[in-house]
C-alpha cells in the first residue's frame, strides 16, 4: 500500500518480568483478603523488620526484599501490605547501608513490577525521598567531611541505585517525569554524570537516565543551560578506553540528539558531527572478536588467581544474567503514548569479578543505542510520527498510508534527512557500516557464548544488535536516494546480502523480531531497486517462502511486508518476457491473502499488490487470464466492501481506514480496467 514510512525507534519496555498492569488494582482488591496466612510469601515479616531499631537489622530486610522481588508473584503480596509507603522513608535512614539497600529494593521493584508499580510509587510520593537521597549523595561527593575512599564510594553506590530507581520511574510515569521537570533534578543528575573519570559505573546510570527522561520532553528543554551541554559535550569528547565509556559516550550522544533544539545556532553543525562521529566509532567496534577475546582475558585472570570464590561468582553472575534473560519477554507498557522502557541494565548488579562480562555487556548495549539514535536521526519530528506509531500494531510498518491516500507516490523520496544529518551520516560511512551489522554474528563468539552460562545472555544481545541493524536499514533506505547509498552495484549487493539473511536456511527465519526487521528492510530495498529500474532477481523457491510467509506467519506486518515484496517483484517481472508462469503463481498467492486473511490491513496490502503486478503489459494479462483474476475480483468486491463496513469504524485507525477506502474505489477502478482489456 505505497511506501511503508520510516518512524522513530521507541525502546521497547524491556523489564525484567513481565508482571500483569492490573497488578496494584488486584492487590488492593485482595488486600482485605489475606491475613496471617502468608501462602509462604515473607512480605509481612520482612516489611515488619523495617522498623527495627538495629540497622543491620533494616539492611538485611532491604536486602531481602530486594532480592525476593525479583520473581514477580511474590510482587502482589508486597503491594498488599504498602511495601512503597513503608520503603519510601527508609531512603533517608541514618544508615548509608539501609539508604542503599531500600534504594535497591524499590529499584527492583519498578523494574520487576513495571509501569503500574511505577505509577503506584509516584502516588505515595517516592520522588520526594528520593529527590532528597540525591540531593544529598550528590553534597556528599566533594564534601570535606567524607574523606576516606570506602566511605565516598559508598556514597556513590547509593547514588547509583537511586539513579536507577529514578531512571525506572521517569521512564514508566508521567507523574515521576513531571517532578523530575520541576524539581531540578537534571543538574543533579547531570552531577552524577560528571563523576565519569572516577565513575564510570554511576556515570553510565545518569547518562542512561538523561537519554530517557530528555526524549520527547519539551518541557524540560527550556532547562538544559549552558553547565549541561557544557557537561554532555566533556563526556561526548572524551577519551577513556573500554566499553563502558564507549556505552557513556554513546548516551551522551543520544542525549544531545534529543535536546538539539537548545543547542546554540554557531555550535549545532560542529555538536551534530561529533555525535555522528561517537556513534560512527562505536559501530566499528567488532563484537566478534571482541568478545571472545574477553572470555579469553576472564580464563586468564581466574586462571592466576585463588579459585576459592569462583563459584560464588559464577552463581551471582549467572543470578544477574538470568534477570537480563528475562527482558524479551516483557509487555510493552507506554508513556505519552509511546513505548517505555524500564530498567533492564542489570550490569552493575554483576559481581567485581565479571568485569569482562561487564565490559561485554556494555559494547553490546552502546551499538544497538547507537542504531536506535541513527534511527531516530532519520526521522523527522513532525507530530504526526506519533499518531503513525499508534495507528501499527507492531514496531514496523504494516501499512503505508500516505502511498494512496496521496495518490500517486513517489516511492522513494528522502522523507526527512535536513542537509546536515545526510550529510554527516554519509561522511562518517553510516549506511555502510549498518549495512555490516546486518551480518548473522560471528559463530566464534556465539560458540564462547554457548559455552558459559554467565555469558550465554550475550547471545540474545547480538541477535537484537543484528535486528537494530535491520531496522536502521530500512530507516536510512526510506530517507536516501540511491546515490547516497553506493549506487545501483552497491544496492544490488545488499539485495543479495538480506536475501541470504532471510532465504539462507531451509525455512524462514523463526525469530520474530529479526524476521519482522529483515523482511521490512527487503522491502524498502526492493521498492528504490524497482523505482531506479535496476535490475533485481529473486528464484521461484524464494518467491514461494514469501507466499508461505504471506499467508501463515502470525505477526501483521510480516504478512504485509511479504506481500508488498510480492507485488514489487512481480510488477518487475511483468515488464520482461517468458514470465506470465511466475505471474501466475504470484498471482495466486496475493489473491490466497487478499480473500482469506483476516486482517483488513494484509488484504488492502495484497489487492495493491495485485493493482500492481497486473496493471499492465502482456505477461501480465496472459497470467490474469490464467488465473481468473476478472471473475475472483467481482466475487471479492462485494465482500471486501462489507468487511470494511462491518469491521472497520472499531477495529482500525481513521489513517488505516483512509487507505483502505482508497483501495475500495481502485478496487472498482481495476476491475472496470480489466473489463476493457477482456474486450480487446
Amino acid at each position: 500500500m505505497g511506501k511503508s514510512k520510516t518512524t522513530k525507534f521507541k525502546r521497547p519496555q524491556f523489564n525484567t518480568a513481565g508482571f500483569p498492569t492490573s497488578a496494584v488494582k488486584e492487590a488492593d482488591a485482595k488486600g482485605e483478603e489475606h491475613d496471617d496466612e502468608d501462602d509462604g510469601c515473607p512480605a509481612a515479616e520482612l516489611l515488619e523488620k523495617l522498623q527495627s531499631p538495629s540497622a543491620d537489622v533494616r539492611e538485611f530486610a532491604c536486602a531481602s526484599i530486594s532480592r525476593v522481588v525479583q520473581q514477580s508473584q511474590t510482587i502482589p503480596g508486597f503491594l498488599q501490605r504498602d511495601a512503597v509507603r513503608r520503603l519510601g522513608p527508609m531512603l533517608l535512614d541514618s544508615s548509608l547501608a539501609v539508604r542503599e539497600t531500600a534504594t535497591g529494593a524499590l529499584r527492583n521493584l519498578s523494574a520487576c513490577g513495571g509501569q503500574e508499580v511505577c505509577e503506584d510509587m509516584a502516588k505515595h510520593d517516592v520522588m520526594t525521598p528520593l529527590t532528597a537521597l540525591l540531593r544529598e549523595c550528590c553534597a556528599g561527593f566533594e564534601s570535606a567531611a567524607v574523606q576516606m575512599n570506602d566511605q565516598k564510594n559508598a556514597v556513590e553506590d547509593v547514588a547509583n541505585e537511586a539513579v536507577n530507581l529514578l531512571w525506572n520511574l521517569c521512564e514508566s510515569s508521567n507523574q515521576a517525569l513531571t517532578v523530575f521537570n520541576k524539581s531540578g533534578l537534571l543538574d543533579v543528575v547531570v552531577q552524577c554524570l560528571e563523576r565519569h573519570p572516577h565513575n564510570v559505573e554511576l556515570a553510565i546510570s545518569a547518562a542512561h537516565c538523561l537519554h530517557t527522561v530528555t526524549e520527547d520532553n519539551p518541557e524540560l528543554l527550556c532547562s538544559i543551560n549552558t553547565a549541561v551541554l557544557g557537561a554532555l559535550e566533556t563526556v561526548l569528547l572524551s577519551s577513556q578506553p573500554g566499553m563502558a565509556h564507549t556505552l557513556l559516550r554513546t548516551l551522551a550522544a543520544g542525549t544531545l540528539w534529543n535536546v538539539k533544539g537548545s543547542l546554540p545556532v554557531a555550535r549545532q553543525a560542529q555538536t551534530l558531527s561529533a555525535v555522528v562521529a561517537t556513534l560512527s566509532q562505536c559501530l566499528d567496534l567488532d563484537a566478534g572478536t571482541l568478545i571472545p577475546d574477553l572470555r579469553q582475558a576472564e580464563e586468564e585472570r581466574h586462571s592466576n588467581a585463588p579459585a576459592v570464590t569462583d563459584m560464588e561468582d559464577q552463581a551471582a553472575g549467572e543470578l544477574a544474567v538470568e534477570e537480563m534473560d528475562e527482558e524479551e519477554e516483557a509487555p510493552k507498557h507506554k508513556r505519552n503514548g509511546k513505548a517505555a522502557r524500564v530498567d533492564n541494565d542489570f550490569s552493575d548488579l554483576l559481581p567485581r569479578g565479571k568485569e569482562e562480562l561487564r565490559e561485554a555487556m556494555a559494547l553490546l548495549t552502546a551499538q544497538q543505542t547507537s542504531l536506535e539514535i541513527i534511527v531516530n536521526m532519520c526521522c523527522s519530528d513532525d507530530p504526526s510520527d506519533d499518531e503513525w506509531e499508534e495507528t501499527s500494531s507492531s514496531d514496523e510498518s504494516e501499512m503505508g498510508a500516505d502511498g494512496l491516500c496521496d495518490g500517486v507516490s513517489n516511492l522513494m523520496s528522502p522523507l526527512c534527512l535536513s542537509a546536515e544529518v545526510h550529510g554527516a551520516l554519509i561522511n562518517h560511512s553510516i549506511p555502510e557500516k549498518v549495512l555490516k551489522k546486518t551480518q548473522f554474528p560471528r559463530q566464534e563468539a556465539m560458540d564462547v557464548c554457548h559455552q558459559n552460562p554467565s555469558w550465554k545472555s550475550l547471545i540474545k544481545k547480538m541477535q537484537r544488535v543484528q535486528s537494530r541493524a535491520l531496522t536502521c536499514l530500512h530507516s536510512i533506505l526510506s530517507t536516501m536516494d540511491a546515490e547516497s547509498l553506493g549506487g545501483a552495484a552497491a544496492l544490488q549487493g545488499a539485495a543479495q546480502h538480506l536475501s541470504t539473511l532471510v532465504f539462507g536456511a531451509e525455512e524462514l527465519p523463526k525469530d520474530v523480531e529479526f524476521l519482522e526487521a529483515v523482511i521490512s528492510a527487503m522491502r524498502s530495498l526492493l521498492q528504490m531497486i524497482a523505482s531506479k529500474n535496476i535490475p533485481q532477481h529473486m528464484t521461484l523457491q524464494q518467491l514461494m517462502s514469501l507466499s508461505e510467509a504471506a499467508t501463515r506467519c502470525e505477526v501483521v506486518s510480516v504478512r504485509v511486508n511479504a506481500v508488498a515484496i510480492l507485488g514489487i517483484t512481480g510488477s518487475t517481472l511483468a515488464k520482461e518476457k517468458g514470465t506470465a508462469e511466475t505471474l501466475q503463481m504470484i498471482g495466486n498467492a496475493l489473491l490466497q491473502v487478499a480473500t482469506r486473511d483476516a486482517d483488513l490491513v494484509v488484504n488492502g496490502e495484497a489487492l495493491d499488490a495485485l493493482f500492481d503486478v497486473f496493471a499492465d503489459g502482456d505477461e501480465a494479462e496472459t497470467a490474469a487470464k490464467n488465473i481468473q483474476l476478472l471473475p475472483a475480483l467481482k466475487a471479492l468486491q462485494p465482500v471486501f466492501k462489507a468487511k470494511i463496513r462491518k469491521e472497520g469504524r472499531g477495529k482500525y485507525s481513521p489513517q488505516q481506514l483512509c487507505v483502505l477506502d482508497n483501495i475500495k474505489v481502485n478496487l472498482r477502478r481495476f476491475i472496470g480496467y480489466l473489463e476493457k482489456v477482456a474486450k480487446k
